[in-house]
């Protein structure tokens, strides 16, 4: 079933042709930064949401009892959504942080999602981001990218950008964007379209997140606690229970922004999946036999991706023996990406 959105229309059109300058630069700078209780509301996990700051700074912590999250007051058609995070450090197998858009409370069968995933590891090695895309309830098809990170996300706050328009998502981490999703005619319906809730959460991801399920969560070293700052929601905001326009204004601020990416930035965007990707779901010839429809794939891709899974991305088999080893490159790094 195709819901009709009676503001779809000038709300796209305010959104689409009055997104021109600020998100070329990928920073968002001059958007305002609300406060907690001005956009938003506890999820769960009762006083593991601690407000810091006079309103501008919220810490989630996993402990045995429970994790915890926070949702937007408001639902979103298209916008920019951002925030600065720090991760927790040491062991953090298991735990999953989760920036992300999603209506799933709303729309249990077609439900839209976009979502920025952090997966912890055991000590020694860093936490891994994933990026991953649902619309219309194609959640058999999902689209997950997976990469490294050139610093640790324990060690300091870094900038985690989702800009999302009727045509495209952009993933920006510090300014940098990672990935660009197109909509094409051939997804039919599995672009997300619908509004959508921003969402932050912490949680026990022990079955899948860590080798596949391999390292779990160890509660010794509880409570986990990942730290958001510097909060952007800047979109089209609409009533979730008449789903029409409540704030999608042409103001000065949308005219600021720009869905389109710099030849500088893509530069840097091909040289960060050369360098960090390390699965995407175009290439897995295990769960795909024939690749989705908006994948375009890249010869050399194709084979930098195997040397992280012959099985998955090649059909091999698999070698036990001497092991790939991708290098954690340094914090300066980020200027050449």
């Amino acid at each position: 079933m195709v819901m009709k959105l009676p503001y779809l229309g000038s709300c796209l059109f305010l959104v689409f042709f009055s997104l021109v300058s600020i998100v070329a630069s990928g920073s968002g700078k001059g958007l305002p930064i609300l406060s907690f209780d001005e956009g938003y509301n506890q999820l769960f996990g009762d006083d593991n949401l601690v407000i810091h700051r006079d309103g501008k700074a919220v810490h989630l912590s996993l402990n045995e009892r429970t994790g915890s999250g926070f949702v937007s007051q408001d639902l979103y058609l298209h916008g920019y959504f951002s925030a600065s995070i720090k991760l927790p450090a040491d062991y953090t197998a298991g735990v999953v942080v989760a920036f992300y858009m999603s209506n799933g409370d709303m729309f249990e069968k077609n439900h839209d999602e976009i979502d920025f995933e952090f997966l912890g590891n055991i000590r020694g090695k860093n936490w891994r981001i994933q990026t991953n895309i649902y619309g219309n309830g194609s959640t058999s098809a999902g689209r997950e990218e997976r990469y490294n990170l050139w610093f640790d996300p324990a060690d300091d706050f870094h900038h985690y950008t989702i800009l999302w328009t009727a045509s495209h998502i952009i993933f920006y981490v510090d300014n940098i964007p990672i990935r660009e999703f197109k909509r094409t005619a051939e997804m039919g319906g599995d672009f997300p379209s619908k509004p959508m809730s921003l969402y932050a959460t912490i949680w026990d991801g022990s079955d899948w997140a860590t080798n596949g399920g391999k390292y779990r969560v160890n509660y010794k070293y509880a409570p986990y606690v990942a730290e958001f700052s510097d909060l952007v929601l800047h979109g089209c905001a609409v009533d979730p229970i008449e789903f029409s326009s409540k704030r999608c204004d042409g103001t000065q601020s949308w005219e600021q922004l720009t869905t389109s990416i710099t030849p500088s930035q893509r530069s840097k965007m091909d040289s960060f999946r050369r360098k960090h990707m390390t699965y995407s779901y175009c290439y897995d010839q295990t769960r795909y036999k024939i690749a989705l429809p908006e994948c375009v794939i890249n010869p050399r891709e194709a084979e930098r991706l195997k040397k992280f899974d012959p099985v998955t991305f090649g059909g091999g088999r698999r070698h036990h023996g001497k092991r790939h080893h991708h290098m954690r490159a340094s914090r300066s790094e980020a200027d050449s990406i």
